[in-house]
Order: C-alpha cells, then sequence, then structure tokens
C-alpha cells in the first residue's frame, strides 16, 4: 500500500519522508490534515493491532486498495446471491476484522450467561481465555444427554463450543469442528493438546476441519455419522441455507438432532439490506424469516421444528438501525430432528415419564420451550412429539404409556420466535399442555395438580390432565 502512495506523491520532498508520516499515521502518533483536493478514506484498522480507524491520503489521486495488515480492504457491498463473494467476505470479517467479541457492532452474535446452567458455566471456565476471546456464539447450543455420543459443530470458529463438547461427551465420545476461516482453525486447533490435558483425557476427541458447511463431504464427513449437530449464529452467514440443511440432514443418524442457534427476522430482508458486507457479518443481513426456516426443514426432511428459547437482538450502532428501520431481530434455539418415515407415521399421542438418571439433568429433562419432563412425574405429549422421543437418545430414559393417567395433549405451541422472546420467561417444569389445557380432565385421574392425580404432571400447571 505504501509503495502505491508513493509513486502518486509529488508533494512531499521524499519517498523516505512519505514512509515516516505514513507510519506514524498508521501508529496513531500523528494526526494529519489532508492538502486541498486530497481524497481523504476512513478506513477500519483492526490488526494485528486494535480496532480503531486511520485516514490515509492519497494527495489528489486514488486511494491505495490495500487494507490494513497487508490483507485486501472489505468491500462495503457484496452480492448476496454468490456464496464465492460472501464466503469471502465473511472469512474477511471473521479472520481479519474482528479480533475479539468486543469488535461486533451489535449483541447478535453474543451469548449472555445469566440462564447458563452451572456445569456448562463450569466447562467454559475451563477454556484456554484465547479461544473464549475469539467466541461469537448468539445462544446456548449445549443440549442434555451428550455422554458418549458423536457430535458434530457448523461453523466451529476458534473452538469454545467444540471444547465445552469434549469435555461433556466425554473420553469415548467424539466432537468434529468445521469451519472456512483459517485463522479460526489456527487458533483452535493449537489449542487441542491444552483442553486433553485439562480435562483429564488419554487422548484427544475432538477435531477441527476446513471446509464449507453447505458442503460437509467435502470436508470428508459420511452419512449417518452423528448424534447431535450444533450450530451457534453460522447458518445465517451461508448463502444456500436449503443445503445447509439437507448435509445436516444427510450426515445425522436417525433420531439424530441439529441442535443450533442463529438470527431471524421479524419479515423477509430486503436485497438492498443483505448487499451490505458489514451486515452480513454481524449476522442481521443473512438471516431468515423465521418462517422461511420451518418450510425448509420439512422440506429437507426433518420433523416440525421445535422451538426451545428465544432473545431479542439490539443495535449498538446508530447507523445500522437506521438501516434496518422496522425490521426486529432475535435469536433464536431450535431442536430439528431427523425422525424415520415408519416411525413418525405409527405415532400416538402418549404419556411420557423421565427417569431422571441422565448426567446433569438429575431434576428435568428439557425439550422445547413448553415441554419439559421433571423426573418421575407423567406428562402427556402430542403424537409428533412422541415420535421424536422414542426416535432420540433420550429414550432410553423415558417410559412411554398409553395409560389414562394424561389427558389429551394439546396442540403444538407456537414457534414464532418473536412471541416467545416478548414473553416474560416461566419457571418451573411443564408440560406441552401449558399453551391451552383441555377442557375436561380424566374420569380416573381428575384435575393436575389435585391429591388424586399428584403424579401426573407438575403441581405448577393446574388442570393440565
Amino acid at each position: 500500500m505504501l509503495s502505491r502512495i508513493l509513486s502518486r506523491s509529488s508533494h512531499l520532498e521524499s519517498s523516505r519522508r512519505l514512509r515516516v508520516l505514513l507510519t506514524q499515521v498508521y501508529k496513531g502518533s500523528l494526526s494529519v490534515t489532508p492538502r486541498p483536493g486530497s481524497v481523504v478514506i476512513e478506513r477500519p484498522f483492526n490488526t494485528c493491532c486494535t480496532t480503531k480507524r486511520i485516514k490515509i491520503m492519497s494527495c489528489g489521486g486514488k486511494s491505495a486498495s490495500s487494507g490494513c495488515c497487508g490483507g485486501s480492504s472489505s468491500k462495503d457491498q457484496i452480492n448476496p446471491s454468490s456464496s464465492a463473494e460472501v464466503h469471502d467476505s465473511v472469512k474477511d470479517y471473521y479472520g481479519k476484522r474482528l479480533q475479539s467479541s468486543d469488535d461486533l457492532e451489535t449483541n447478535a452474535c453474543t451469548t449472555g450467561a445469566s440462564a447458563m446452567p452451572k456445569y456448562i458455566k463450569q466447562a467454559i471456565g475451563e477454556v484456554h481465555d484465547e479461544v473464549v476471546s475469539r467466541y461469537y456464539g448468539c445462544g446456548l447450543v449445549v443440549p442434555q444427554i451428550l455422554k458418549d455420543i458423536s457430535m458434530l459443530d457448523l461453523g466451529s470458529g476458534a473452538g469454545r463450543d467444540c471444547f465445552v463438547l469434549s469435555k461433556l461427551v466425554g473420553e469415548n465420545g467424539r466432537v468434529v469442528g468445521v469451519d472456512m476461516t483459517e485463522e479460526q482453525l489456527e487458533v483452535a486447533r493449537r489449542h487441542i493438546d491444552y483442553h486433553t490435558q485439562k480435562f483429564g483425557h488419554s487422548k484427544s476427541n475432538v477435531e477441527f476441519r476446513h471446509g464449507y458447511i453447505e458442503k460437509l463431504g467435502e470436508a470428508g464427513l459420511e452419512d449417518g455419522i452423528f448424534d447431535v449437530i450444533i450450530s451457534n449464529c453460522v447458518i445465517n452467514l451461508v448463502p444456500n441455507k436449503d443445503a445447509v440443511l439437507q448435509e445436516a440432514h444427510r450426515v445425522l443418524r436417525d433420531g439424530g438432532e441439529l441442535y443450533f442457534s442463529d438470527v431471524y427476522a421479524s419479515k423477509p430482508v430486503s436485497e438492498e439490506l443483505r448487499s451490505d458486507a458489514v451486515l452480513w457479518g454481524e449476522c442481521i443481513s443473512g438471516a431468515l424469516h423465521w418462517e422461511e426456516l420451518i418450510r425448509l426443514a420439512e422440506k429437507v426432511g426433518f420433523a416440525t421444528p421445535r422451538l426451545v428459547t428465544a432473545a431479542p437482538i439490539t443495535m449498538n450502532n446508530d447507523k445500522l438501525s437506521a438501516k434496518l428501520g422496522d425490521l426486529r431481530f432475535v435469536s433464536a434455539t431450535y431442536r430439528l430432528v431427523k425422525v424415520p418415515k415408519s416411525a413418525a407415521e405409527s405415532a400416538k399421542q402418549e404419556c411420557v415419564t423421565y427417569d431422571g438418571q441422565a448426567e446433569n439433568a438429575e431434576d428435568v429433562l428439557e425439550f422445547d420451550q413448553c415441554t419439559s419432563f421433571p423426573a418421575g412425574k407423567s406428562v402427556a405429549v402430542s403424537a409428533a412429539v412422541s415420535a421424536i422421543l422414542r426416535a432420540s437418545r433420550f429414550s432410553r430414559h423415558l417410559a412411554f404409556s398409553t395409560s389414562p393417567c394424561c389427558a389429551p395433549a394439546v396442540a403444538d405451541p407456537d414457534l414464532n420466535p418473536f412471541t416467545l422472546s416478548d414473553k416474560t420467561p416461566s419457571s418451573g417444569g411443564g408440560s406441552a399442555c401449558c399453551s391451552a389445557p383441555p377442557t375436561k380432565p380424566t374420569a380416573e385421574t381428575g384435575e393436575c395438580g389435585s391429591s388424586s392425580s399428584s403424579s401426573c404432571c407438575p403441581p405448577t400447571k393446574k388442570k393440565c390432565c
């Protein structure tokens, strides 16, 4: 970049003097006032160095095209239909522009810790500081019952979630992270040995592969090899969401699930906003309208998505907020389960009782926003939920019954994450009937929560079965 500016500079006494001045500008130790007719360009400058802004002078000529740190400058506009262009922009944003989560312009790619279970907080506390500082997730993507299973992280970045999962699946489990950004993978790979020793494993159970999450075959991942796939604020960064879900479905075993957090829009995002490189990097421009996720998931072959959590996203930048207008965004966690067709067709509404024997889930097994299974309590579920549970890894801890203990299960809850994010989170366990209790109790048990049916449902949910 210096040589290009030198070739255009006729206003300074020598190239040596210009190099000294520009070096001082780069280091922030010199403020330069441009000459009349010069062009001043503000560029993001976040090296290697720190995140600030520099002014580059081009005296009467065009600006230098190179970016700071020797990389190419990031474009303000991208073609959202070009996978290659979006990939390059995202790789530049997360590989070069962002040096830590403090550099983000919104809270879309951050995760609050207030509702995080203690055992997950403890696991994160054991992850290396450098890995944690390069974390850009938007939700908690650690489902329950993970011991000894095989897991895949789509867009694993610097590896924070992978290392947390490495501890939770145990030495006999397996965790694979896939990411397209070499700078992030480099951070993750150099901390593998650190975490193997930290967790007391005799050998590493985690690996990181370079690749694209919509092309998992190119990363060497075969059909039906994973029990759980997670992804944390990454799918929105990919232009072809359909391909991502198809590949996830392919590499999952029957009964496996995609448990992921991502950003969703209150309505379809305009083409103008989708072309904004910064908003794309901030997980905003590529966000799906939430109804489109439901359609894509069912098209690929997943069971109807289950909404687990949702939280509003706020903008920390007035200019970005002005661009977005009345568009709203949430970060939401959904679970998409691969249910064999035969199991879905033969499913029926049932009562389900959790045995309370799973590690880190002794009191309650959480399923979605409205369905949880307190240990030893029978909970009514719809045929759709029964099919998912019977096919899933949860089934070894569940007892299924058609006993009249539970009343008919109600319709599935609302899948709109904006509805959930606007509500005050409820406490305690509940059943799938929390959205609309049945009108009549069963003759044998009476109302749920009464003395004659205390084992039927949690006492906090009266008249549900």
